[in-house]
């Protein structure tokens, strides 16, 4: 008798308790999903329609509907946040529409550059599964190994629902956490968010969700006029993870704990730490410029938004401190996705970025900063940091500033 994998009872079943072995009508329903599961994979090494119908269900009934106050809030708050933004930055408005999200709305509207980032790395753990299947077992599986790439990509898309599920209660609009995830050129806000993170800061909510609109408004601004930065960043994202490696023994151990007639094992089963990044040059050095890269783009936003506000916000200080460290540390959700994907979308060098560009407008002005811009060789490096003021006085050739429409 040739190798037979063993099913993983318990899974495939979003929002849901597993099923209980020794109950017929619940396993029968088990098997009818998990059928339905092995029958339509989906494309690539994630099942990307599980993973959203898993961070979908995560979110349950915690996911109010966006009212007409709301909306008609958000599109305010926006509206002006611009026109705060005009004396402070050289690039004009990049908002095309502005937009109220629920929680779902994220989920739903930020799935395709989600997919595009997670799809390389997930590729490696679910090849890794296959390759635990001994060898000479493989040619006894014929068309049943592909079942475990299957339930490889059910496996990830399942978990990496639930990252995106706790994500997207935490985001406060598309451009959160420092990546082009929405549509290009719309400003969406997460009304729900931002009322709970308001009340934890014990700050008004209209300040809070005007701070969070000039936040989203400055990105909206880089992304759509500065035509390489998407490109730039999501590249730098991409070239990072090309170089984690997945750790076969984190993956031999996981599969290893997964008793069949155990439902709970596979609910308890973790793919956190499966991922490590190899210790190479060429790896450090996509670290390095990733981590330069949102620094560099979230140093900016947090300079461009000071400068915005100024004295018209009377809790601009506090809330300035408090969104600094929020993106330093990460929150909860972003913890759990990095160590699912063995991926860190913190700015670590953010506070040197943010003095780094307010040396800039020191000595060049707004339209002399904003003109780095225009290439990615003007921007400053890593080393830059070092010594902002040095940087700044330097004498570039910042080419034709016509580039940008300064």
């Amino acid at each position: 008798m040739g190798y037979v994998p063993d099913i993983p009872f318990g899974f495939a079943l979003p929002g849901a308790q597993p099923p209980d072995p020794n109950d017929p009508q619940q396993m029968q329903q088990f098997m009818a999903q998990l059928q339905q599961l092995l029958a339509s994979p989906g494309s690539g090494p994630v099942n990307w329609d599980l993973a959203r119908q898993v961070a979908v269900s995560q979110l349950g009934a915690a996911d109010p509907a966006v009212n007409i106050y709301e909306r008609n809030e958000v599109d305010e708050a926006l509206r002006l946040a611009d026109l705060w933004l005009e004396p402070a930055a050289a690039l004009p408005s990049g908002i095309r529409t502005s937009v109220a999200w629920t929680r779902n709305e994220w989920i739903y509207n930020t799935l395709d550059v989600w997919r595009k980032l997670c799809d390389p790395v997930a590729g490696r753990m679910v090849a890794a599964m296959g390759d635990l299947v001994p060898p000479e077992a493989r040619a006894q599986l014929g068309p049943m190994q592909s079942m475990v790439t299957t339930l490889g990509g059910a496996l990830f898309g399942g978990q990496l629902g639930q990252a995106l599920g706790s994500l997207a209660a935490e985001v406060l609009s598309a451009g959160d956490i420092g990546l082009p995830l929405g549509p290009a050129g719309t400003a969406a806000l997460v009304p729900t968010n931002i009322k709970e993170y308001g009340e934890g800061l014990e700050l008004p909510l209209d300040e809070v969700r005007l701070y969070v609109a000039l936040r989203e408004a400055a990105h909206q601004r880089l992304f759509q006029h500065v035509p390489w930065l998407r490109g730039h960043v999501l590249t730098a994202v991409e070239t990072y993870a090309a170089g984690i490696t997945v750790n076969r023994e984190a993956v031999e151990e996981a599969m290893g704990r997964i008793d069949p007639t155990n439902p709970e094992s596979m609910q308890a089963m973790a793919l956190e730490g499966i991922f490590t990044p190899e210790d190479s040059p060429a790896q450090k050095a996509a670290l390095a410029r990733l981590e330069t890269a949102l620094a560099l783009v979230e140093g900016w936003v947090c300079h461009v938004v000071d400068q915005a506000a100024g004295d018209r916000l009377p809790n601009v200080v506090r809330l300035g401190e408090a969104f600094r460290r929020r993106r330093a540390a990460g929150g909860p959700a972003e913890q759990t996705f990095a160590a699912l994907v063995g991926l860190e979308l913190r700015p670590r060098r953010l506070r040197e970025a943010a003095a780094l560009w307010a040396a800039l407008t020191e000595h060049r002005g707004t339209a002399g900063r904003d003109a780095l811009w225009g290439h990615p060789d003007l921007l400053p490096s890593e080393e830059d940091f070092a010594d902002p003021q040095t940087f700044a006085r330097s004498q570039l050739d910042l080419g034709d500033l016509g580039e940008l429409g300064l």
